[in-house]
């Protein structure tokens, strides 16, 4: 009985110490940046693994020093209705499971929310234990962070290229700029590359690159703009 007990008492502050330290965690990172992922240190030690020389480029910027044109890009390309879900799209989920019923390849709904959960607080995979995390992740951020800090976050820690992370180190590797100077052009290639920016290099497309990269661009035109802090979706 005793035992019983004290495995009650180890799972419960077990819990408790859970809930606490992902909600601080959350809470942290709504005003720190972000400067490493757990996806970077996995790429490290493959590189590491594989006899490479280690590259890890990634530098910090607030998303007033990136392009306007970037979040667009993105949003037309990869989550058209982030501003008005609350961290998941319902509607592209439904589609996205019909269409994979009846094709070999398969299309995901992951959202810019859901993304900027995996890459900040979790690992790569797909397991559904993984996946329950990524939904609890995304919803916290989506409470506690506004629209605009998920999007710095994103735009900051996501993989853009071989040993490249975040909007102002592709500027620099692949374009020779800053975040804020990307062109319209440029964001819409780097929008292109993510579903795969080690297959998708956006410093030197592909014919196919280039017709997504037409797409993206048309498609932008339909695209609400990101308000600023503060401002009405």
């Amino acid at each position: 009985m005793f035992i019983v007990k004290l495995i009650k008492r180890i799972i419960k502050w077990i819990v408790v110490a859970f809930f606490a330290s992902t909600i601080l965690s959350v809470v942290v990172l709504k005003f720190v940046p972000v400067y490493f992922t757990p996806l970077m240190f996995i790429r490290v030690a493959q590189q590491l693994k594989a006899g490479k020389t280690v590259r890890m480029h990634h530098h910090w910027v607030p998303l007033t020093e990136i392009s306007p044109s970037l979040p667009t890009a993105v949003m037309a390309s990869e989550d058209a209705n982030f501003l008005s879900h609350h961290g998941f799209d319902y509607k592209a989920i439904e589609q996205a499971a019909k269409h994979n019923k009846t094709s070999k390849r398969k299309h995901g709904a992951s959202t810019i929310s859901q993304q900027t959960a995996k890459n900040v607080f979790l690992w790569p995979g797909r397991s559904w234990v993984r996946k329950g995390f990524e939904v609890y992740f995304t919803a916290l951020i989506e409470m506690m962070w506004s629209k605009q800090r998920i999007m710095e976050v994103y735009l900051n820690s996501i993989e853009m290229g071989d040993g490249i992370y975040g909007a102002d180190a592709v500027a620099e590797y692949h374009f020779h700029t800053t975040a804020k100077e990307l062109t319209r052009p440029q964001c819409a290639l780097i929008a292109v590359s993510l579903p795969n920016p080690i297959k998708f290099d956006s410093s030197n497309p592909s014919p196919y690159m280039y017709r997504r990269q037409s797409k993206i661009l048309h498609e932008m035109k339909f695209v609400k703009s990101l308000p600023k802090e503060g401002e009405d979706k």
